[in-house]
């Protein structure tokens, strides 16, 4: 009977731009997008079966339980590369990334499981390896399985690291509707995408640690095709710039917007009032590099 258990934390990730460049023939698309893990997390909890079975509880009611949850897919793929049908995991998830937000917290907690079932099966795959598996299971657990930051090119898997984060606070909302990532997708197909992330002076600018040089070129082009109403998302990118963010920006397909603040006085006095209007607001920091 296995008895050890992993503790893992499942960081959410932002996309610092986002451009979408083609649709592909297998009905993707390729994208061009800088992503950052922020120190925003889930915990995950993992532990090993005898059985083959692979259990998941979480302390959100609504979310699923069995093979529709990315952490049930994760643990089976990786005993299923692994060759053992003999071995399962029992998953205990505290969320906090808010969910349907466009910041990566079902791939964060996937990939968190796939970090844990390494380690707890004697670290049988590489980083890389975790990777190209996590590929097979959605398009952002690649870069969660490492987080830090990124340039994440193709589906989001073909990943750049990038140097660092420069140091920062990030002012983080969910407003209370969600964004129909399916819709947002079809919408940028009918379009001519007028204006596309500086990308390459975004990385420029990370090489250099020049925070507001970053900030300058944060763009999502999804914001160009978002529904009109609810118009939460502009009102708290004006007030985030207000309030003294260098910049203010969507995260994947939303609605998630977060703004990025060179001062914690003004991060936290926006943060506050924010606080007031909307139930889910979070302050956080870049994460680095998860060692795998």
């Amino acid at each position: 009977m296995f008895i050890e258990t992993i503790l893992e934390k499942a960081y959410a990730k932002l996309n610092i731009s986002l451009d979408v460049i083609s649709k592909r023939p297998d009905g993707y698309h390729d994208m061009r997008m800088v992503m950052q893990s922020v120190s925003l997390c889930d915990d995950v909890a993992v532990s090993l079966r005898d059985d083959g079975a692979v259990n998941v509880c979480t302390n959100l009611h609504f979310l699923p339980s069995d093979d529709r949850n990315i952490a049930v897919k994760a643990a089976k793929a990786f005993f299923s590369k692994l060759g053992r049908k003999d071995v399962g995991a029992d998953i205990s998830i505290f969320k906090r990334v808010p969910v349907c937000a466009g910041m990566g917290g079902g791939s964060a907690d996937g990939a968190a499981v796939l970090r844990a079932l390494n380690i707890l099966m004697g670290k049988p795959f590489s980083r890389v390896e975790l990777e190209s598996l996590g590929a097979t299971l959605g398009s952002d657990i690649p870069f969660c399985v490492s987080g830090g930051t990124s340039l994440a090119e193709g589906r989001g898997e073909a990943l750049s690291e990038l140097p660092p984060f420069p140091n920062c606070l990030f002012v983080i909302v969910k407003p209370k509707f969600s964004v129909s990532t399916p819709e947002l997708f079809s919408k940028i197909d009918l379009v001519s995408v007028k204006y596309h992330p500086d990308t390459q002076g975004l990385v420029t600018s990370l090489k250099s640690g020049d925070l507001k040089g970053v900030c300058r070129r944060m763009y999502n082009v999804f914001e160009d095709v978002l529904p009109t109403k609810p118009n939460d998302i502009p009102k708290i990118k004006s007030f985030l710039l207000d309030s003294g963010a260098l910049g203010a920006v969507m995260t994947g397909t939303g609605s998630a917007v977060f703004g990025i603040f060179d001062d914690e006085n003004k991060a936290r006095h926006s943060f506050n009032l924010l606080s007031e209007r909307y139930r889910e607001v979070f302050i956080a920091e870049p994460q680095g590099l998860i060692s795998i």
